[in-house]
């Protein structure tokens, strides 16, 4: 199992990195009441993945620079 502090660490960058990844993602939201089907969600999925490595490349990136 991880240590407690690795996973605080981890959560704490995933929920930093959130609004900069949703919005590299670009994924429309759903019409309130119109529901996405397994599929959908699966490739969302898979889009917001991606955009959460592109995001913490980009900030690491941005560190590293200045």
């Amino acid at each position: 199992m991880a240590d407690p502090t690795d996973l605080q660490r981890n959560y704490r960058e995933f929920i930093d990195l959130l609004p900069l990844t949703m919005n590299l993602a670009g994924l429309p939201h759903s019409p309130a009441g119109v529901y996405f089907t397994e599929d959908q969600i699966a490739a969302r999925v898979f889009t917001i993945k991606h955009a959460f490595k592109a995001a913490r490349t980009l900030v690491r990136e941005c560190i590293r620079t200045n």
